[in-house]
């Protein structure tokens, strides 16, 4: 007889771990107890020792579903002769350690009673257990219970309650344990607001296969719905969201209504179908029954699966047909979350609004993710990941707070070696964005039970977040943008050690006060330098050249001695003012971007002069040159630094002259779409062999907003790989501003631990 005492950490709390040691501990005759405490689980079991290494073996691989352990230690105890196993009550001690569980997609189990005719929850459209449901959402505060939860306002039945008391039960201790008789209720709004009488989810049903577009309450927030099989529903959602051609999200009922609209290959099917049910980019079939407005030109549907009960009923009334998904807001506004907000955001917008009386307490957007080489690349990390957190290669010597940059807002709060990543945020240049920054910031920072010694931020001085870090009244580190790009790409591949950091995007704010973003980066958290970079060429208009890329293509045009009559498209008048920015240094800052780059091509091929979202130009030159034979590259030059320890420099000028004779040619444009991606492949192998040579380091990260080019991320790591370099790009947060707070976090732990 022994008796053994277990510590268990990582994500183990709220997830039925307590329940599912209880089973073993029966399973295998054991004596004893489990409580939570500090954030981690811990056991004291008595009995034989050959049950208790099975045990603890069980422990790991039979864990729950949303259950996670970093670490399983025991030590020996003298035998207590304890006559049954137990499970004790919580130890109090602060919410040190606590992990929260993300919001997770319906569970096998649940969806088996959803449709059990026999089933006091049959049809009901907020079932969930400890294996599934609504965590992130409704939480207020700590510690995770159910009075801290907006699930507080709906008191348990006697059946709720006799389940959640019971160790046995799937739904001990599961805090948004409802069921009819206890839980929330849907509710059905008309355009304005005010109530509708029947059904409310066949009526709304009914509204969208007529052609009118509705609103849904989802867990993070309000979704706008419509017939993805319409044309005139979607082109009137387009004109009503003022969202001219950014594609939109569609969802469908299972795998097999997705395999007749897309090629889906195994991983895919594996991330459609997890846990996390992020919208993933698929390849569209030709014949696909979808309308061209839903994704305009756009050989990609972004596609998810249902996640919550209302969406599996939803489904079975409607059928198999996709629906158009997307979020509810307008234009770039922040997701509708609250209901009256909801309303008064979507008049107009929607025919009728599909609600229901559960509070959602953080608003949190669908996480985005495609597969690149057969492994996931997130594009945004949100519902179904955050706050899971990721392990920092350092440790952490002082609580710290990472805000991230300015678009494609997320935070991150560091304690030891866990940093808890925030959801994914939107672009903090609106209101309403900041707002929940600041609220969520508060609620992490409460439900972590951490309180920042230190804020990071980037070394812009008008990012948001910078100015609220530098009014917190705590000391402040600020980390440059592409080196924070670099560690979030080692913290995100578990490297410490020298590396070269291929940092590409469209805009991160240089020491030299530059606007850097084709840089070749040799460095590890501590310190960094500038080893190589794009040719500097003025940006004419600052932001406003993001949105006309055509101001950019006639800079790059001037830098390479070639007339801009090529543009003579473009007004005499327009080009003229461009030219005397450009000649004065008027609101012309220079800048290396890659990603400027990508829209100087696509103007020059005659792609698009001007753009309606981020990243439009580079997106549809990929687009072009996907599926395109290699057709070799254009030339390019390296040169020497110019001053002492300074950067070689990209010399841009004779690729951009290649391309203008292509263009004059008339050569076609998905020819010179895929010409220059293979020149970037070409680039970045060329610039790493130099550096390798000077450095003899061999690991080369991708990383920055421009890495979401699956082209160019796929081709670029096998050449890097046939060159016999380590070659590492991202795959837990993304490689855009979304990934920032990570590698400033890193940085942070880094530098503080020295």
């Amino acid at each position: 007889m022994e008796r053994r005492a277990f510590d268990i950490r990582g994500l183990v709390q709220g997830v039925g771990f307590r329940p599912f040691v209880y089973g073993i501990a029966a399973e295998h005759h054991l004596n004893g107890f489990v409580l939570n405490l500090s954030g981690g689980v811990v056991i004291e079991a008595e009995g034989d020792a050959t049950a208790l290494d099975e045990f603890c073996r069980d422990l790991s691989r039979r864990a729950p579903l949303l259950a996670r352990i970093d670490s399983i230690s025991w030590e020996c105890r003298p035998p207590r002769g304890d006559v049954d196993f137990r499970i004790a009550a919580s130890v109090a001690g602060g919410a040190a350690g606590v992990f929260i569980s993300p919001d997770t997609a319906t569970c096998h189990d649940c969806l088996r009673e959803l449709f059990d005719r026999n089933d006091r929850r049959y049809r009901f459209p907020f079932i969930n257990c400890t294996n599934c449901g609504p965590r992130l959402t409704i939480v207020r505060g700590a510690p995770y219970d159910r009075s801290l939860t907006t699930m507080a306002g709906f008191a348990m039945c006697n059946l709720c309650l006799a389940e959640y008391e019971d160790p046995a039960d799937r739904r001990f201790h599961a805090q948004p344990t409802c069921c009819p008789q206890c839980g929330p209720r849907l509710q059905l709004l008309n355009g304005n607001g005010t109530r509708m009488t029947g059904d409310p989810l066949s009526t709304f049903v009914a509204a969208i296969q007529a052609g009118r577009v509705g609103a849904l309450k989802g867990l993070g927030g309000y979704h706008l719905v419509c017939d993805a099989r319409s044309a005139g529903a979607v082109s009137e959602l387009r004109r009503r969201k003022h969202r001219d051609e950014k594609p939109f999200a569609i969802m469908v009922k299972d795998l097999a209504a997705i395999g007749a609209l897309c090629d889906v290959n195994p991983e895919e099917r594996e991330l459609l179908h997890s846990m996390r049910r992020p919208i993933v980019l698929l390849k569209r079939k030709s014949e696909a029954v979808v309308a061209e407005a839903v994704a305009p030109g756009n050989p990609h549907l972004g596609v998810m699966l249902p996640y919550t009960p209302l969406h599996h009923l939803l489904f079975e009334e409607y059928g198999d047909g996709p629906l158009v998904m997307t979020s509810g807001n307008r234009s770039d506004e922040p997701i509708a979350y609250e209901d009256e907000d909801a309303v008064r955001r979507l008049r107009g917008t929607t025919d009728l609004f599909l609600k229901h009386d559960r509070p959602i307490h953080v608003r949190c957007d669908d996480s985005v993710a495609r597969i690149v080489t057969g492994r996931e690349l997130p594009l945004r990390r949100s519902r179904g990941y955050a706050p899971e957190p990721i392990r920092l290669p350092l440790p952490c010597p002082r609580p710290i707070l990472a805000v991230g940059g300015q678009l494609k807002g997320a935070f991150a709060l560091g304690r030891g070696r866990q940093a808890f990543l925030s959801h994914h945020l939107g672009d903090l240049d609106h209101y309403e964005a900041y707002r929940a920054f600041e609220k969520d910031v508060t609620l992490y920072k409460d439900l972590f039970d951490i309180v920042p010694e230190l804020i990071v931020h980037d070394l812009h001085p008008d990012y948001a977040t910078t100015h609220y870090a530098l009014r917190r009244g705590v000391p402040t580190f600020a980390v440059q943008h592409h080196h924070a790009h670099l560690a979030s790409c080692m913290t995100d591949n578990g490297l410490n050690e020298p590396v070269i950091g291929v940092t590409f995007d469209g805009t991160g704010y240089g020491p030299d006060n530059t606007i850097w973003g084709g840089e070749f980066l040799v460095g590890d958290y501590r310190t960094y330098r500038r080893a190589a970079s794009f040719r500097c060429v003025g940006l004419p208009g600052g932001d406003r050249a993001v949105r006309e890329p055509w101001r950019i293509a006639l800079s790059y045009l001037r830098d390479a001695g070639e007339s801009d009559v090529f543009l003579d498209r473009i007004l005499e008048a327009s080009r003229r003012t461009v030219r005397t920015m450009l000649d004065r240094g008027i609101n012309s800052p220079l800048t290396s971007s890659a990603g400027r780059l990508f829209d100087v091509v696509a103007v020059l091929a005659g792609v698009r002069d001007t753009v309606n979202y981020e990243g439009q130009a580079a997106i549809e030159l990929e687009r072009l040159a996907t599926g395109i034979a290699e057709e070799g590259h254009y030339p390019f030059a390296i040169e020497q630094p110019t001053v002492p320890e300074g950067p070689q420099v990209v010399d841009t000028r004779p690729l951009i002259l290649a391309v203008v004779t292509d263009v004059k040619n008339g050569v076609d444009a998905a020819v010179i779409g895929r010409r220059f991606h293979t020149t970037l492949v070409e680039i970045i192998v060329a610039v790493c062999r130099r550096l390798h040579e000077e450095t003899g380091i061999d690991a080369v990260l991708l990383s920055g907003g421009v890495f979401l080019n699956i082209l160019l991320t796929a081709e670029t790591e096998e050449r890097l790989t046939q060159d016999g370099f380590r070659a590492y790009r991202h795959s837990l947060v993304p490689p855009g501003d979304g990934g920032l707070c990570l590698g400033q976090l890193a940085i942070a732990a880094a530098v503080l631990g020295q």
